[in-house]
């Protein structure tokens, strides 16, 4: 009779100490659940972020989550979305705030973090979360659908050796838009070219000076609050801003230097002497430029009563896509409450810029002295925290955000060039971006799932004309 040969057995339980050892090396091995993590940071940012993750890695045994870098916010959305739907997305995505409405329409393919925590036994309140923060990323009964990641907001940073050498107090940044001017004059004839420059110009220049002033971007709570919104950005103060930009840029006072962040990497070089830029741009800043520069709060108008209210937020949240079996979602869950934590929350704003989302987090760092030998980081956390947030000021969640910013850049590029009067720019961007939202409206009505977002070839946008706009997460 023919002898039988077992299998082969990677993991033999022979009692000897090497098979021992290979069969607890496989266990552990078998047991680690992989979790696939897909984002849009690159950089240092995304340096911190792997640095994070591979903290998470080391502190358990049971999981293991794998970052993977997916391209730009635009890219990572649609390609998750896009694989989810073919069976084959990741578990966790990182997607920026313009996509929020779209995450809560695709109720298939999304896992509300609320839900998904309560099953797997962890906890997160949203109050623990800063006001304005905790009601974007939740539900109308105030449930967390995902969690706040890396937020920023926009802020002002200038060149002090600039300032210095235009005779300017290197301690001290125009406070407001009317004080502008005279620092930019002295800034021209010292030899600057480049004086005052902007990223992100629908977010910075609209939306964000639409909520710093208290005043609405759109009707019903900016879409908070319904389906039905109509933009109504075109507001007299937003004329007001966008004259004032134009005139500046035919006087060399303003650069128009692209719509993404063209202009943090030519204030980074040295070219420009001011830009509004998010303020998790501080850790490529302090990586790459090569001056001394200082980080003041937002310009205002102060005959507009009651500013400055509070800067809105910018940034991203990780969303879990649905699909995955039970026992993948604990790890999901157990990396997502990891990460709220205080500790890990705090570390992450002391690292790159982003504020603190949670209460704690930010109460910790200010107990360890960190805002004393780093006052720059508290701008921002404390622009957030000037007043409560209004129904104006809440944040703007509207269906086919992405579009609709993309449709003002291109109305403020023909006002930039000289086209179009600054009026009929906006009056335009508004009706164009309300066929959007009715679009929009219509689709969820019906009950229809939204369609994965397409690719939207971009309008030539920087300096030069036609160059390729650079990327990079706020």
């Amino acid at each position: 009779m023919d002898r039988i040969i077992p299998p082969y057995n990677p993991c033999p339980m022979r009692r000897s100490l090497v098979s021992i050892i290979l069969a607890v090396f496989c266990g552990a091995a078998q047991a680690q659940q992989p979790v696939q993590f897909w984002h849009a940071m690159g950089g240092a940012l995304g340096g911190e972020l792997d640095a994070l993750v591979q903290r998470f890695n080391d502190a358990q045994k049971d999981f293991r989550i794998l970052a993977e870098h997916k391209g730009s916010y635009e890219d990572v959305m649609i390609g998750a979305l896009a694989a989810q739907r073919a069976g084959s997305g990741p578990h966790l995505v990182q997607v920026y705030e313009v996509g929020t409405a779209h995450m809560m329409a695709a109720k298939g393919s999304v896992r509300p973090l609320a839900q998904l925590l309560a099953e797997n036994g962890e906890r997160i309140e949203a109050k623990s979360f800063l006001p304005a923060v905790a009601g974007y990323f939740s539900d109308a009964a105030g449930q967390l659908l995902a969690l706040p990641f890396n937020i920023s907001t926009p802020i002002l940073f200038y060149n002090k050796d600039a300032f210095r050498k235009a005779g300017l107090d290197p301690q001290k940044a125009p406070q407001t838009w009317y004080e502008m001017p005279k620092a930019m004059g002295a800034l021209v004839e010292s030899g600057v070219e480049c004086v005052y420059t902007t990223v992100w110009p629908s977010w910075v220049q609209i939306e964000n000076m639409s909520t710093w002033h208290n005043q609405d971007f759109a009707t019903r709570e900016n879409g908070l609050a319904g389906l039905d919104a109509k933009l109504i950005f075109n507001t007299h103060l937003m004329v007001r801003h966008v004259s004032m930009l134009a005139s500046w840029e035919r006087s060399g006072y303003f650069t128009y230097s692209g719509r993404r962040i063209e202009g943090e990497r030519r204030f980074a070089k040295g070219e420009c002497a001011m830009v509004t830029a998010a303020s998790s741009s501080y850790a490529d800043l302090r990586r790459e430029a090569k001056f001394d520069f200082g980080v003041a709060q937002l310009p205002y108008y102060d005959d507009i009563r009651g500013a400055p209210h509070h800067s809105l937020i910018g940034g991203a949240g990780l969303w879990v896509l649905a699909g995955k079996q039970n026992a993948e979602y604990r790890g999901v869950a157990k990396f997502l409450a990891w990460l709220a934590q205080p500790e890990v929350q705090a570390e992450w704003h002391q690292r790159t810029g982003y504020v603190p989302v949670t209460w704690a987090a930010y109460e910790l760092t200010a107990q360890k002295g960190f805002y004393k030998d780093h006052p720059g980081h508290e701008i921002a956390i404390r622009q957030l925290l000037l007043n409560r947030p209004t129904r104006e000021s809440r944040g703007i969640r509207l269906g086919d955000f992405q579009d609709i910013r993309l449709i003002l850049e291109e109305e403020l590029e023909a006002v930039w060039d000289g086209k179009v009067a600054p009026k009929v720019a906006l009056d335009r961007a508004a009706e164009r971006g309300d066929l959007i939202l009715r679009r929009f409206e219509r689709e969820q009505r019906a009950g229809v799932e939204p369609a994965v977002p397409q690719r939207v070839p971009r309008a030539p946008a920087g300096v030069p004309r036609g160059a390729k706009p650079a990327q990079k997460a706020k």
